[in-house]
Formats: structure tokens, C-alpha cells, sequence
């Protein structure tokens, strides 16, 4: 391979919510977690993209950026070359991170106390998106088939029916239980909310994460009828390791939708900054070929972990995920209690995943854990090993 993922980054020594000392401390009260939680690399950047942030910063100016026709045309070309979407560069607005545009998404389309719909378990934030702008969180929770998620399509259709819901957010594809939804999924998804007047607000930051043979579909490009009923949130954040640099896309084929999202943004006067624009281009445009090794080195990490738990702890379920760096780790076999299951993995096993809980409100989280494997092979090895450790000696 061209570029070395088996490179193990030293992050202990930057500011990092994941790898600082101080943050361990802060959220594990350990100093030696080996954290795999948090969904961010471990590996570099691509040589392309440092090179572009270094020659930026070199300039020795940090003054106010805005969306120029460059950093705008890289995404475009970006959605055509990989999902055979033809955007216009005027439907796409900056925000600071996916998170604000769900948000922003929620206050324009429901009023406090309407319904928004989220499928369980999902990113844990989306709870907070609803919970905090005062509207209600109604649940579609997601069918487990032995680790193979589908869509209760008839409890949604009962939810959408509900005149209080107003907005649905659609994460395609899934975090945590790693599907790339279907064409057919999505259509049916697409259809019950447009017949019952539900906005949909789809959270792809995951869609240049998919594995073969599975293909990422982007809603929109579903029908002008879907592209006008959604607004669709992307980023370079998860597929190039540029989380820190606060950089989205969120495209909005429709002309009134896209024009009342960026009223509703005009009092925060937001521009992309001088590091997140250069970074883009650089990544939509010259990195390419990074991605495609990438893709090649997490789904042996994927298939590695397989291997792993069906040779030497069989007890833990685990379905290879569709898309996604995100294992989904089903701990349910073992009989313990949220509180045991997290104090074995932080105090006994010292791996810091993510909670399984926190994606769920009820049980849908109950008895799992979430792994990043987007790391070296020898990082992963240590932290299954260390998992396996304290599994046996529990």
C-alpha cells in the first residue's frame, strides 16, 4: 500500500478530548485507558491534506474566509465522481459540524413539544438535539436480527401518522450498528414521511465510509420528490480525519427549505474558516486515492475483529459492519448489568468504548458497547486482547 496505517500516532502530547491524559482522567478517572471510543482516527491525515493546512498556516494570515467557488466546486465534483449526485454549488451551506444543522433543522420544522422521530439506537447526541430545544423524542426503534438491523417500517408509519410529528432524522448510514441502508429501505423511509408532512433531516457524515459490496445511496438523489422534502448533512470530517477542523456541507436541493435554513443561520454570520477550506479541497480533490486504501485497511480491521471474537471470545456477538469505522460489540451473553459491564471494560480491561446506554433510551443499547477501529491493526489487538483478558477473569 501506497500510504501506512499501521503507524502508531502518538496523540498523549496534543489537545485531544480522546487521547489527553487529562481528559482520561477527567471522564475514566484511569491515566491508562487505551481509548476506542470516540469517532475519530488514529491515523494521519493524508500527505495532500497536510500539506495544504502547512502551506495555509505558512501564509502567517487567519483572517476571515468565505465559501469560495473552489471549496464549493470540491464537493460538488465530490458527490458527482462518488455517488453519481449532480449538485449545483448554491445548495450547499456551511455550518461548523453536522450537529448545528440538525439542530437548526429540528427548531425550523417542529415547534416546542411537536415530535421528532429517531431510530434507536443512534449517535447519542441526537437525544439532546430534541430533548434541548424542548420538543419530544419518539421512537422507531431498529429490529436486531443476530446483529442485522432493519426498520420496524409499521411503527414508523403509526409515528409519522401522529399530527405532532413534524421532523425525522435519518442517520444513513447508521451509527452505531453500521447498515447503509438500502434504495428500498430509503424509498420506504422517504414515502411514509412525505405522505404524513414529516421533514427529514439526513445525517450522511458517514457516506464515504461504506464497504463493498454495500453502496451508499444519498436520499436525495431518490427522487426530486425526496430531493425537495430534506435536508442533507455532510462533511469530510469522518473520511479524512478532519473532525477538529469544524467543516460541513449540508446540501439543500430544495429552493425554499435552503433559503429558510440560511435565514435561520444569518444571525450567527458563519464562514468556513482558512484551515477547514483548505483542508477540503485538498481532500475532495487530491485524496482520493487515500480514501481507497482506507477503506481497504478498515474493512481488515472489521473482518479482523470477526476473527478475533469467533476464535477467542465467541460469547461476544458482532456483525461486520455495512459502513462505518464503528464496531458494535454485544456483550448481552455475559448476564451483567450496565454498571458491571462498564466497570469491566474501564476498571479491568482499561479500554474505553462507548457506552452502549447511551444510544438508547430503553434497552436498545442495554448489554453492548461501542469500538472504534479506526486505528492501527497493533492498537486493535491490544485492546480485543485486553477486552479478552478481563472477559476470562471476570
Amino acid at each position: 500500500m501506497k500510504y501506512d496505517f499501521d503507524e502508531m500516532i502518538d496523540r498523549t502530547q496534543v489537545i485531544s478530548i480522546k487521547w489527553s491524559e487529562e481528559q482520561r482522567m477527567q471522564m475514566f478517572g484511569e491515566d491508562d485507558i487505551l481509548p476506542m471510543g470516540i469517532a475519530d482516527m488514529d491515523f494521519k491525515v493524508s500527505p495532500a491534506i497536510a500539506k495544504a493546512v502547512q502551506q495555509r498556516a505558512a501564509h502567517e494570515t487567519y483572517g476571515y474566509a468565505y465559501p469560495s467557488e473552489r471549496y464549493l466546486m470540491s464537493c460538488v465534483n465530490w458527490q458527482k465522481r462518488r455517488n453519481n449526485w449532480k449538485i449545483q454549488p448554491d445548495w450547499i451551506v456551511f455550518t461548523p459540524g453536522v450537529n448545528m444543522a440538525l439542530v437548526c433543522a429540528i427548531e425550523m420544522y417542529a415547534e416546542p413539544g411537536d415530535n421528532v422521530i429517531i431510530q434507536s439506537p443512534v449517535y447519542y447526541p441526537y437525544y439532546d438535539y430534541v430533548k434541548r430545544t424542548g420538543r419530544n423524542t419518539v421512537i422507531n426503534e431498529l429490529i436486531n436480527r443476530d446483529g442485522h438491523y432493519e426498520i420496524n417500517f409499521d411503527e414508523l408509519e403509526r409515528l409519522a401518522q401522529d399530527p405532532r410529528t413534524k421532523v425525522m432524522l435519518l442517520c444513513s448510514p447508521h451509527n452505531p450498528v453500521g447498515r447503509a441502508w438500502t434504495k428500498e429501505e430509503l424509498e420506504r423511509i422517504g414515502r411514509i414521511c412525505i405522505d404524513n408532512g414529516v421533514m427529514i433531516a439526513v445525517d450522511e457524515i458517514h457516506s464515504d465510509l461504506v464497504y463493498a459490496p454495500h453502496k451508499h445511496v444519498p436520499f436525495a438523489t431518490i427522487s426530486e420528490e425526496f430531493a425537495e422534502n430534506c435536508i442533507v448533512c455532510t462533511s469530510p470530517s469522518k473520511t479524512f480525519n478532519l473532525a477538529g477542523l469544524l467543516v460541513s456541507d449540508i446540501i439543500i436541493p430544495g429552493e425554499k427549505i435552503r433559503e429558510a435554513f440560511k435565514e435561520k443561520l444569518q444571525p450567527y454570520y458563519l464562514w468556513p474558516g482558512n484551515f477547514g477550506s483548505a483542508a477540503q479541497i485538498a481532500a475532495y480533490d487530491e485524496s482520493e486515492d487515500w480514501l481507497e486504501e482506507l477503506l481497504i485497511y478498515l474493512k481488515g480491521n472489521a473482518e479482523f475483529i470477526d476473527s478475533f471474537l469467533k476464535e477467542r471470545l465467541p460469547e461476544i456477538g458482532y456483525r461486520v459492519p455495512e459502513a462505518t469505522y464503528l464496531a458494535w460489540l454485544d456483550f448481552r451473553s455475559l448476564g451483567l448489568s450496565d454498571e458491571e459491564l462498564w466497570d469491566l471494560m474501564i476498571h479491568k480491561a482499561k479500554v474505553a468504548t462507548d457506552n452502549g446506554p447511551m444510544f438508547g433510551i430503553g434497552k436498545e443499547g442495554y448489554g453492548f458497547q461501542r469500538l472504534n477501529f479506526a486505528c492501527s491493526r497493533a492498537r486493535l489487538t491490544e485492546a480485543l486482547e485486553r477486552i479478552e483478558g478481563a472477559v476470562k477473569g471476570k
